[in-house]
C-alpha cells in the first residue's frame, strides 16, 4: 500500500484506503464490490466502497476487519452506523465511506444508480483481473 509521510506520521492516500477496504471485503467473501471515485461529485468524501454480504453476521465481520486493519496502518474511523440493525453498515473514514449492504437494502438504495456519474476504480490486483492476458 503506497504511503506518504507527513510530520513523522504515516499517511495513506484515500485511493489506497478505498482499495484496501475493497480487498478486505473481498477476502471476507463480500460480493459485487464497487469503488466509486466521488472526487468532484460529492464534497464530503473522495471514495465510496460498496459491497454486499449474505447476512448481518458477515457484514459485521467485514466491518470489524476493515476497521482493525485500517487502524493498524493509522487510519481511524470517524463514525459507524447500522451495525446493530445489520442491513446497511456505513463506516465513515472521512475521505472514504464504506457501505456494506444486505442484498435487499443494496437494491433498495441503489447507490450505483444514484451516483451513476462517478467513475469506478479498478481495485483488484493485476493477477486477479480476468481481463488481463496470461503469459
Amino acid at each position: 500500500m503506497p504511503e506518504t509521510v507527513s510530520q513523522g506520521k504515516t499517511l495513506i492516500e484515500p485511493r489506497d484506503t478505498a482499495i484496501t477496504c475493497a480487498r478486505i471485503a473481498d477476502e471476507k467473501k463480500a460480493r459485487d464490490i464497487v469503488v466509486l471515485d466521488m472526487r468532484g461529485l460529492f464534497f464530503l468524501t473522495d471514495f465510496f466502497v460498496i459491497a454486499t454480504g449474505n447476512n448481518s453476521i458477515q457484514l459485521r465481520a467485514i466491518a470489524e476487519d476493515i476497521d482493525r486493519r485500517l487502524q493498524e496502518v493509522g487510519v481511524y474511523r470517524l463514525s459507524v452506523a447500522g451495525q446493530k440493525d445489520g442491513r446497511w453498515v456505513l463506516m465513515d473514514y472521512i475521505d472514504v465511506v464504506v457501505h456494506l449492504f444486505l442484498p435487499e437494502a443494496r437494491e433498495y438504495y441503489d447507490l450505483e444508480l444514484l451516483w451513476g456519474d462517478a467513475p469506478r476504480l479498478d481495485w483488484k490486483p493485476a493477477e486477479a483481473r480476468p481481463d488481463q492476458p496470461t503469459a
